[in-house]
């Protein structure tokens, strides 16, 4: 029961979030104004962002003008519920649980930004970290991991900058830095194992995407890191697979 209360309040919590992230900087309030439906401007009513079943119900389509509606909001909502249910089973019920889940959510709005615009902003990232820091300071047993932790944060982080600064902003945003100090501070000993990850599913995207883009390969493509990394560091974080045995 607890399990299914987390998905669905993950899912429902992903849906507010990708709301957030859609109208942030444009000068539109998230906090008021209905949701309307993008290519008919019809207000939604509650039946319609009930997250996964209104789309499920409905077909992927609006209800009024039956446009489609893109699968990435149910997609966002299912992934953030199963993330909520593993964090829940690997931390139960705690105040850890608590500072992942918000470090999460705070992720995803960071993810969605930087995807449509690639950009990375500033006080979400500073969010992040005060979140994944609460959330080291909340697991580590005594003061010597949180010192292992902080100092392999720091580590990666001084790396991150090192690209950007070396390649003057070429190679790597420096919004992304922030992002990695926060996910090490999630992942703890486990950080190096989400580097590594986060540069080979980097790596193998990078090569998809100059291989099908319109017009063939081409070098010098912007594309948005943070979702490697999120997606890099949460794999380390639920698998704990050290691929440095090897």
């Amino acid at each position: 029961m607890e399990a299914f209360i987390l998905f669905c309040l993950g899912a429902i919590l992903a849906s507010f979030v990708s709301v957030i992230a859609e109208r942030a900087y444009t000068g539109q309030s998230w906090s008021k104004g209905r949701s309307r439906c993008d290519s008919c401007a019809t207000d939604l009513t509650s039946h319609d962002l009930v997250p996964i079943l209104s789309w499920i119900l409905a077909r992927g389509r609006c209800r009024s003008c039956g446009s489609k509606v893109p699968v990435q909001y149910v997609v966002v909502e299912a992934v953030m519920g199963t993330i909520f249910v593993l964090g829940y089973l690997k931390l139960g019920i705690a105040l850890s649980l608590l500072w992942f889940a918000l470090s999460m959510l705070v992720l995803l709005f960071i993810v969605l930004y930087d995807t449509r615009h690639t950009i990375v902003p500033v006080p979400a990232s500073i969010l992040l970290l005060v979140f994944s820091g609460l959330y080291a300071v909340t697991v580590s047993l005594d003061l010597y991991s949180l010192g292992v932790w902080s100092m392999t944060a720091a580590i990666t982080g001084l790396f991150f900058f090192s690209l950007y600064f070396f390649s003057k902003g070429r190679a790597m945003g420096l919004g992304d830095t922030p992002v990695a100090i926060a996910l090490a501070l999630l992942t703890g000993y486990s950080a190096f194992s989400g580097f590594l990850f986060t540069f080979w599913i980097g790596g193998v995207i990078g090569i998809v995407i100059l291989v099908l883009r319109r017009g063939g390969p081409r070098l010098g493509i912007e594309v948005p890191f943070v979702p490697f990394l999120a997606a890099g560091y949460l794999l380390a974080f639920f698998t704990q697979w050290n691929p440095f045995i090897f």
